[in-house]
């Protein structure tokens, strides 16, 4: 739980921050008649959207499970972070690609570039502060590897698609700093629409990324090898165990892990003695990693195990 209030608080920081930074881009693109503003303030509206839609998926993959949904509500995060990835390209994009095709074709001077530059500063300001926060975040999630790796092999959507959408805003602010100081320096509007078309190029990758990580997630993927290797670990410290034949995982949420593992006990044991030892390996696994909310325990010999694993995996699982 304590991951979720953290990518909470993340949230919200981006939240109050894209509320102020769309209102302000929003007057001074009405006051400018800047494309490249327009484009950013709808990006920075988009993602205020996507922030109430990220708490709210917050909200009810927190919810316990129930008989209709005995393994939890967890990937409703997974579900709203893949909604946002395809409205980040579906109206960020979309409408920033659109506004770049119309002032091609009909270009017109920036009014009061000086008011634009001022608010684009102050967007920087605070879109930079919210993106600090969220790389703060991240970072403490994922000290270790590198960016691309840990956004890979994040289970948390919240805190890398805050940190993703954050990192657009800012590289689209300098896109339309870029375009509209070129458009005033060369006396050309028409770097107004290229600012847009850019910012929109921006963000359909930024949201073809996010669609590709949120997919794997909420398809389901399997918890770091580590987690697997702890299974099997404690599994063969319990007398009576033979030998843990594999483990099979799946993250059901960014904190909730389900797990089933195939053992091999000892022919001599009866089934309470069996029992015990499941309970045992249950509680010792829970223990060392509490994400692992269920451990389903499989007795089974190891050629029945890898007969099994052919069966379900196809002749790969032999490699």
């Amino acid at each position: 739980m304590a991951q979720s209030h953290a990518a909470g608080s993340a949230v919200y920081a981006a939240l109050f921050g894209n509320l102020a930074v769309a209102a302000t881009k929003g007057v001074a693109a009405f006051w400018t008649g800047s494309s490249s503003m327009l484009s950013e303030a709808v990006h920075s509206l988009v993602d205020t959207f996507n922030e109430i839609l990220l708490l709210y998926g917050l909200h009810r993959a927190a919810r316990r499970p129930d008989t209709r949904h005995p393994l939890g509500y967890g990937r409703e995060i997974y579900f709203w972070s893949f909604v946002v990835a395809l409205l980040v390209f579906a109206l960020g994009a979309g409408v920033s690609i659109y506004e770049g095709i119309v002032h091609l074709r009909e270009p017109e001077p920036i009014e009061a570039p000086n008011v634009a530059y001022a608010v684009l500063a102050l967007s920087l300001l605070f879109e930079g502060a919210s993106w600090w926060v969220a790389w703060k975040q991240f970072r403490s999630i994922n000290p270790e590897r590198s960016l691309l790796s840990a956004i890979r092999r994040s289970k948390d959507p919240a805190t890398f698609t805050v940190l993703m959408e954050d990192s657009a805003a800012v590289i689209g602010l300098l896109i339309a700093l870029a375009a509209t100081a070129a458009g005033q320096w060369w006396q050309r509007p028409e770097f107004d629409g290229i600012g847009s078309l850019a910012i929109g190029g921006l963000l359909a990758v930024t949201a073809l990324l996010l669609a590709r990580e949120t997919k794997g997630l909420l398809i389901g993927e399997p918890a770091d090898a580590h987690v697997v290797e702890l299974i099997l670990e404690t599994a063969r410290r319990e007398p009576g165990v033979v030998s843990a034949n594999g483990v099979l995982t799946t993250h059901v949420a960014p904190d909730q892990i389900i797990a089933s593992v195939s053992l091999e006990f000892d022919d001599g044991l009866r089934a309470p003695e069996i029992e015990a030892a499941v309970t045992s390996i249950e509680d010792a696994v829970r223990a060392r990693a509490p994400a692992i909310v269920l451990l389903f325990v499989k007795p089974q010999t190891a050629g029945g195990y890898d007969r099994a694993r052919r069966r379900y995996f196809g002749v790969a699982a032999e490699s």
